[in-house]
């Protein structure tokens, strides 16, 4: 679905506030606990259980066709696993009960702007996002994990990626971006924060490494990005970027003086621009570059 970038901007104002981040764990670890993450949402089943009953009855796709208790019971086996011993595989069971279609060109995928992408996909009434899919519905900013060396939860913290690899609420995360990646057909769109200060486009992050990678390139018709960011007031980059027959290494090359060329002119984006371009080229096995510029 293409959006214009004029109607976008119009907007943007409202939202700058929803711009950065909110993730769970965030700030000082408590006094005495084991992990730098939140411990275990308190009521975790309850809201699991009455998030995937509104999704089910208010806005799946799928309606009467989904099982909570069945989603439920396959979701908590990583709850009795070592808090730092959870694979993404151990959700497999979880997601083949709880995915379902995501429409053709409704897509949207992002990094470190959260907030701004719920509000600008309105509840899946403009587009459908990871966390508006019925498998990132029922465990956004949630967080769970057994105790260490005991069995039961643990409410007091929970490992994040800085205390080990393998923890429960990073691998539910990546098992629901692979999949959902797989899943996503058309025009694929993305929204990345031109205002975070190590990059609108980190190199290792959820996108680059359990997104793009598992993109079905055969199921895609373009690509549009764009970076969000506010530099004296809000702007709007918007980029958009189609699938093309493969062509020869010097037109290919062409493709990409093309793309450095327009980014110039934003040089905020340049670093974001060229490992994006070069990041969807080789993983998705064609090239893409701009068709136009918006501001």
């Amino acid at each position: 679905m293409a959006v214009q970038a004029c109607a976008l901007s119009l907007r943007l104002g409202l939202w700058m506030s929803l711009l950065l981040p909110v993730l769970p764990g965030a700030g000082a670890r408590a006094a005495g606990a084991r992990w730098s993450g939140e411990g275990t949402t308190p009521h975790l089943q309850s809201i699991f259980l009455g998030r995937c009953a509104e999704y089910t009855t208010l806005l799946s796709l799928e309606p009467g066709n989904k099982n909570c208790t069945a989603i439920w019971e396959a979701f908590k086996v990583v709850l009795d696993k070592d808090p730092c011993s959870v694979l993404p595989s151990d959700y497999d069971l979880f997601i083949n009960l709880s995915r379902h279609a995501i429409p053709r060109d409704k897509s949207l995928f992002w990094e470190n702007n959260h907030l701004l992408v719920m509000s600008y996909a309105e509840n899946t009434r403009r587009l459908m996002p990871l966390c508006d899919v019925l498998y990132g519905k029922v465990g956004d900013f949630l967080s769970w994990c057994r105790q260490e060396n005991a069995s039961g939860l643990d409410y007091q913290s929970c490992p994040t990626a800085e205390d080990c690899e393998n923890n429960a609420v990073d691998a539910y995360w990546k098992s629901a971006s692979m999949q959902y990646s797989r899943d996503s057909s058309g025009v694929i769109n993305v929204m990345l924060n031109g205002s975070e200060p190590k990059g609108a486009y980190p190199t290792k992050g959820f996108f680059a490494d359990f997104e793009i990678p598992y993109l079905q390139k055969d199921k895609i018709t373009r690509i549009e990005i764009w970076v969000m960011h506010e530099v004296g007031g809000p702007h709007v980059f918007y980029y958009r970027l189609r699938r093309f027959t493969p062509w020869g290494p010097s037109q290919m090359f062409a493709a990409g003086q093309s793309w450095l060329h327009v980014v110039r002119a934003a040089p905020s984006l340049s670093s974001c621009a060229s490992f994006l371009l070069m990041g969807l080229q080789r993983r998705l096995g064609f090239p893409v570059f701009p068709l136009r510029e918006e501001h």
